[in-house]
């Protein structure tokens, strides 16, 4: 405070007697201590009087003196956690660097199992493809530091603590809006490709995988069946991206039990054999049944 600590000095008793300056009727206290023009009137100059008859007049304290408390601001403060700012890039940038691999811009599989371990989420759960699916990644077991910092800044996340938040929502969304379950799903088969060897064709494996794991949610009725039927048949090697779309369409139109399913439509060939599949099976365990319905009559009238 400079010069303002000045006027905690204790006073000299002395001085004060001999001063003609103690006299208020000798000399007014505007002439005394005048004050400055921006203090109000009710902030003059106050005099009191000493017990040996001395008078003190006390200056008024500065309106910036940092021992008094400054008055409550009268906007509400935000609630704890929420929060309309942007996360800062240099933030997300650091977060970034926890995990990126040392030889590499980006977050590669081993970066990326740190971080669902720290984010307690297995690398197979649903909220890591819709992490991923937020940072719009070009390819599985990578993040750039532009998709992270980017997505990170959509989504309004600029730590783990802060990822861990909004993932629930995030998940809630998907679950509740079709346009935003679709647009995950089209994603899905992107992310699965391995873009590096120019892959245009989802390995049926890798599909099987991701169909399981983007159906978390919203599942058709005959997914079972249908991953059942390519998994019995190693001759389908891969699934395009018409096929892998257009399963949403083809689940949703042929129900739970194929009765509605319009050959006439069209439909992927692979459709229409899984169908012919699904009809030879029912086929079969009807004429199945009724053979054993012959033996058991058979066998009574023995």
């Amino acid at each position: 405070m400079g010069n303002c600590l000045a006027c905690f000095k204790e006073p000299n008793s002395t001085a004060l007697d001999n001063s003609p300056n103690c006299r208020k009727e000798e000399m007014p206290e505007a002439q005394l201590y005048p004050a400055p023009s921006h203090v109000p009137a009710s902030s003059a100059p106050t005099e009191t009087i000493l017990s040996n008859g001395n008078h003190l007049t006390a200056l008024p304290e500065p309106a910036n003196n940092r021992f008094y408390p400054r008055k409550p601001h009268s906007k509400s403060a935000p609630a704890m956690g929420l929060t309309d700012s942007k996360p800062s890039d240099a933030k997300l940038n650091a977060l970034f660097d926890q995990y990126k691999d040392n030889a590499e811009e980006s977050i590669l599989a081993e970066g990326i199992e740190q971080l669902c371990r720290d984010l307690q989420i297995s690398p197979d759960d649903f909220r890591i493809l819709v992490l991923a699916w937020k940072l719009n990644a070009e390819q599985m077991c990578r993040f750039t530091r532009s998709e992270f910092v980017t997505g990170l800044k959509a989504m309004r996340a600029d730590s783990v603590k802060g990822i861990q938040g909004r993932l629930p929502e995030l998940v809630a969304e998907v679950g509740q809006d079709v346009e935003q379950f679709k647009d995950l799903y089209r994603f899905t088969f992107r992310f699965g490709l391995d873009s590096a060897a120019g892959q245009r064709i989802l390995p049926t494996d890798m599909a099987v995988v991701l169909w399981r794991l983007v159906f978390t949610i919203r599942e058709p009725p005959i997914l079972a069946r249908w991953l059942a039927f390519l998994e019995s048949h190693q001759s389908v090697r891969g699934i395009p991206r018409d096929t892998w779309n257009m399963f949403l369409n083809f689940a949703e139109a042929v129900g739970d039990d194929l009765s509605c399913y319009d050959d006439n439509e069209a439909w992927p060939s692979l459709f229409d054999d899984f169908v012919e599949y699904e009809n030879d099976q029912a086929n079969q365990n009807i004429s199945k049944d009724k053979d054993c319905e012959g033996l058991i009559i058979i066998e009574q009238n023995d």
